[in-house]
Parts: structure tokens; sequence; C-alpha cells
């Protein structure tokens, strides 16, 4: 495992990621002006890290081009002040390794990959997959651990395996089915290098995850909500449950919603009801109902934003 740009993979891959949309016009190309507004406001409430062209930045939607662009859109607007950790994932190995390399020379700070496909992988090709994309450049590199998307599942073997590969540095696991966190947490470090980052996403288990020690939260509302998301972190990191049980019961409603409708689809409606942005998803992916953005602004009236 080597050591990134101004610190340790463990500090990179710790606390709250914050995971933003990649605004783009109808054609698909990024509004960077938009993007920045975004990314400004996730520096500005203190989160730890940016996570840039995750699920919720739409990145399989995106040319190559266009990933180039928003990432270097985000250096220009908030690089040397939060680190950016870009996702790279695409079916080619070689496109993944092309991506890995145009974030490294744009000036990011870390890497997010998941084995996207349209052939069921098997743990050989992830892992040689994974082998290719680590060794491309210096940075250090998450695993993406997104079964809902990828349809792929790393199981504990791959994850130890990929662990000992140089630069991989974190994993960004899924919710567990049996809310164990502390259990599988235990598995994962026994079996992992020692500074070897376990983060979760699904926000809805955020403050169990974050409660039981895990090193990150991989946040899809702190992409437009960062300060309250980045209270729940730091209440929970600091064994304040009381208090991050306040802030997540405010954020319920919303966990809700994007349990309802995917998390994608509300985030674009928030930016509108925030004032932020007004902007669409990109097709085949259809904005919310009337009756659904109803919704999304009732539950955003219980959160302290």
């Amino acid at each position: 495992m080597t050591v990134e740009r101004g610190g340790s993979p463990s500090k990179l891959f710790g606390g709250l990621s914050a995971f933003p949309l990649t605004p783009t016009d109808t054609a698909g190309r990024v509004q960077a002006d938009v993007l920045c507004r975004f990314l400004e406001r996730i520096h500005e409430a203190g989160a730890d890290s940016i996570g840039l062209l995750g699920s919720t930045g739409g990145y399989a939607y995106l040319t190559r081009e266009e990933r180039r662009r928003a990432v270097r859109v985000a250096v220009e607007c908030v690089g040397g002040r939060t680190p950016i950790i870009v996702g790279v994932g695409a079916l080619r190995t070689d496109e993944a390794r092309a991506l890995a390399l145009d974030a490294e020379a744009a000036g990011a700070d870390g890497l997010l990959l998941a084995p996207v496909s349209y052939a069921p992988l098997t743990d050989e090709e992830v892992f040689r997959h994974f082998t290719a994309v680590a060794g491309a450049g210096g940075l250090p590199l998450c695993i993406y651990n997104n079964p809902s998307t990828t349809r792929f599942t790393f199981g504990d073997d791959l994850i130890a395996r990929l662990a000992r590969l140089p630069n991989v540095a974190a994993v960004k696991m899924p919710l567990p089915a049996d809310g164990d966190f502390t259990g599988e947490m235990g598995r994962l470090r026994a079996i992992t290098p020692g500074g070897f980052a376990v983060g979760y996403s699904g926000d809805w288990g955020a403050a169990d995850a974050l409660l039981a020690g895990c090193d990150a939260w991989y946040s899809v509302v702190a992409g437009l909500l960062p300060a309250p998301a980045l209270a729940l972190t730091r209440a929970a990191h600091a064994g304040n449950g009381s208090e991050a049980a306040c802030i997540n019961d405010a954020f319920r409603p919303l966990w809700e919603l994007f349990r309802t409708f995917g998390s994608f689809r509300v985030m674009y409606a928030m930016a509108d009801l925030l004032g932020l942005a007004k902007i669409e998803p990109p097709r085949p992916i259809l904005p919310l109902s009337q009756e659904a953005y109803g919704r999304v602004g009732a539950a955003l009236q219980n959160i302290r934003i």
C-alpha cells in the first residue's frame, strides 16, 4: 500500500466523503458553474473529501471527455482545499486504466473503482481488473462494493487479496443485510493490512455504521446537504449516540424517499428545491413526479440546513 499526496490513505478514506451530482445539459456536457457551486458548498461545510463521479455523480452516463472535464473543473474549484476521490469504473479494463491516469493527471487525490459489467464477472476477473487499474498510476484506490448497480458482490477473500495490492487502500461497503456492522468490520480488519480503511454507503444505515466504528461514510445526501451530514458524522465518531440519533431522526423521511424512489432521482429534486440548480437526470432516468417532489420538499423541512 502506497501513500497518496499529502497524507496517509487511511486519512483520505476517512470521515465524511460527500458525493455530488454531476450536472449536465441535455447533450451530456458538464455544467462547470453548477458543479463548482456544489463543490464549494461541500468544501465550506468542511467535509473530509469529495467523491466525484460516483453513482450519485452519474459516471456511467458520461463520456470519457466529460469525465475528464468534471475532474478538471473539480480540481480548479476545490483542489488542494478538499481532497477529491474520483470514480473510474468502466466496462473495459483499458478504459478504466485510462480514466485512472486521466484523474491523476488532472490532480485528483484518490480513486474509487467499481467492477462495471455486462457479462457477470468472476472473482479472478475482478482481481485482474483491479490489479491493472491500481497499477496504472500512483493514486490510492478504494474498492467500490456496490452490488445494487454492478451485480457483483465482493467476498471477504477477494477483499483480502485486493487489499494487499499496491495502492489499494480502502473499501466502500454496502450495508450488511443482517445489520452486523461490528462483526463485518471485525472480519475485514482481521484479514486486511493495518491502515486499510473500511467505510459504508447506504445513507439510512450511516448512523449505525459510524457508531459501530467504521472509518468513513460515503454519503449521497452530503453532496447537497453537507453540513447536517457532517454533524451526524462528527457526533457518531465522537461516540455521542444521542446527538447522532437526533440528527438521523430528522433525516428519516428523506431516507425513506431514497429507498422508495432511488437516491439519484431524489437528489435532482433536492437540488431544485434547495434553490441550488434546476437540472434533470440523464435519460432514460426521468425526474420525479410532482407528488413525489412534494414529499421531498416536506422531508427537507425536517432537516436543519
